[in-house]
């Protein structure tokens, strides 16, 4: 029967006993034709049959001019359906961004030029995307590849919601799918809320080996002597001054009175390397942040917080460094706000069963004065049977529950993103120092 000498066939049985084999029916090559595809989008569904009776894709394409993209449709209770399309590519099509983070391709419809992919997705789900054309085929490390999708994602030029508006390029600008159940972000459009005010300052020092600069917000009509305000620290200062509005935000929630007076101090990373090496756990940086930087800001503001109104705010690295640094030092830092936490990390040979690190710090170490604010995305899943910025999230928050530690955790339905952290650092402010807080 094998028309190659390795060829094999296999069978078994569910019980013992004699059995029979006979070909019935010989299938050429040629007739042995894969099952239709099931198409999640209906559109595409009609799309793909207008394609086999023979019609064009025009009116295809003039519909999604006049309705924008993704496409969204119904999909099960709770749920919407979203095709990602581009139009026209020799080769291939990615996604940077969207539901699974996982660069995903499109796909091709036919001989079209119709390029999609399509996910169910939470109806209250928020995301930022780019799409990347005929990306080449780079060999080298999944490093090296995902280089080459960033060197040719842009906005999707179909999409009518770009972020932010004013970018210099696409190629610095993303697109936006908003599905009417996201959560509101109310406090980042201006309001004509009284401003506070930004200094510039730079640091020494001495036990990192380096300088870096520090902005500090002081709330309109700051007075140092007020015992209600909050002083809040923010890593990655550039992405909170610039690509999320912090000190707007700050502003309208402190007019609206969502929150007390905020004064702010947005740490900066002196060079990708020394966020790479400082941020995630480490304890020489958690010194500087107290020894070093908290007297630094006291002298320059003439203002102290207890550590009870003290708060470590950050994202991704920042996130894992905002629990850290305050696990290292609570008598100074007595919250934490951390948004998509990378709590995947762990130091350099750790053994594989004990890889979450801070989870195992917090149930090894003493009961310690903080309160934490957790977030993570729907969308942020380890790949592969790993655990995920969403896994370890979950898990921490479980762990810092059994240790007594307060702690609020929410899920967005979104990826490891700012357009989701733009809302979410206002949520956490609020849960952590909100009316009913003391």
């Amino acid at each position: 029967m094998a028309e190659r000498p390795d060829d094999r066939l296999v069978v078994s049985a569910q019980a013992p006993g004699a059995y029979a084999l006979a070909i019935e029916r010989k299938v050429a090559a040629a007739d042995q034709l894969p099952p239709p595809p099931d198409y999640l989008s209906p559109t595409i569904a009609d799309m793909a049959a207008a394609l086999a009776a023979g019609q064009s894709t025009d009116a295809f394409w003039a519909m999604v001019a006049s309705r924008g993209t993704p496409l969204v449709e119904d999909g099960r209770e709770g749920h919407r359906i979203v095709t990602f399309l581009g139009r026209g590519a020799e080769r291939n099509i990615r996604l940077f961004g969207a539901p699974s983070g996982d660069h995903e391709e499109l796909h091709r419809l036919g001989a079209s030029d119709i390029w999609f992919r399509s996910f169910e997705v939470p109806d209250g789900t928020r995301l930022s995307y780019q799409l990347a054309f005929d990306v080449p085929d780079v060999p080298g490390t999944a490093r090296d590849r995902r280089v080459a999708i960033l060197a040719t994602a842009k906005a999707d030029p179909l999409n009518r919601h770009p972020w932010p508006a004013d970018a210099a390029d696409a190629y610095n600008q993303d697109s936006v799918l908003e599905l009417a159940g996201a959560p509101p972000q109310p406090w980042l459009a201006e309001r004509g809320s009284p401003a506070g005010t930004l200094e510039r300052l730079s640091i020494e020092s001495p036990a990192l080996g380096n300088r870096r600069d520090v902005t500090i917000y002081r709330p309109a009509g700051f007075a140092p002597a007020d015992k209600r305000t909050i002083l809040l620290f923010v890593f990655d200062a550039d992405q909170y001054l610039e690509r999320v509005p912090v000190p707007r935000i700050l502003d309208n929630m402190i007019a609206a009175g969502a929150v007390p007076p905020v004064v702010a101090v947005f740490v900066a990373n002196p060079d990708r390397e020394a966020r790479a090496r400082e941020l995630p756990a480490n304890p020489a940086f958690a010194d500087f942040m107290a020894k070093e930087l908290h007297p630094f800001v006291v002298k320059e503001t003439g203002f102290a917080a207890p550590a009870a109104r003290t708060v470590l705010a950050g994202s991704s690295y920042g996130g894992l460094a905002a629990v850290t640094v305050a696990l290292h030092h609570p008598q100074v830092f007595g919250n934490a706000l951390s948004m998509s936490g990378s709590f995947w990390w762990s130091p350099p040979g750790t053994p594989e069963d004990r890889s979450e690190y801070v989870a195992g710090q917090v149930a090894a170490g003493p009961m310690l004065p903080l309160r934490v604010f957790l977030s993570a995305g729907l969308f942020e899943t380890g790949a592969q049977g790993t655990a995920g910025i969403l896994e370890t999230s979950r898990h921490l928050r479980d762990v810092l529950e059994a240790k007594g530690i307060p702690v609020t955790y929410r899920d967005y339905a979104g990826g490891h993103d700012y357009l989701v952290w733009q809302g979410v650092i206002s949520d956490g402010l609020i849960a952590l120092f909100g009316k009913d807080r003391p």
